[in-house]
């Protein structure tokens, strides 16, 4: 399995994969989708055997703060390192740098405590709003 950053060829695979697994805002449309990437300092894709396995988008200032937005890894391949590939790969080895994330679904928090994460007291967030509530 390569880690590497995502190709142009690859960007429609991230895309199914992430919509395959539930992700809607962001993704939904291609256009909007190849707009996330552009703006986005940290892309990175699992591939095998020219197989996109999974897909990690982070935003990043490289000194102070970095922010994981989007982990996903296809179902078949989890449980088998790609995701803790794709953590390590984005946050490298600078341990200065304090990385956030959202971790909502039930049992994601368990995968990235083991990644040295813990909840935060100081978090806040202004929810962006639906599409549905503009």
């Amino acid at each position: 399995m390569e880690i590497r950053a995502i190709q142009p060829s690859e960007v429609e695979a991230a895309r199914r994969l992430l919509m395959a697994s539930g992700w809607k805002r962001g993704v939904s449309d291609a256009e909007e989708f190849r707009k996330l990437l552009s703006r986005s300092q940290v892309k990175l894709v699992a591939v095998e055997g020219g197989e996109v396995l999974g897909f990690l988008r982070a935003l990043c200032d490289s000194i102070a703060n970095g922010y994981i937005s989007m982990l996903v890894v296809a179902e078949e391949h989890r449980r088998k390192g790609v995701g803790r590939a794709l953590i390590k790969a984005a946050m490298g080895d600078d341990r200065r740098i304090t990385w956030v994330l959202r971790a909502t679904p039930a049992g994601v928090a368990k995968f990235y405590e083991k990644l040295g994460f813990t909840e935060s007291e100081v978090a806040m967030e202004r929810p962006g709003a639906r599409t549905s509530d503009t």
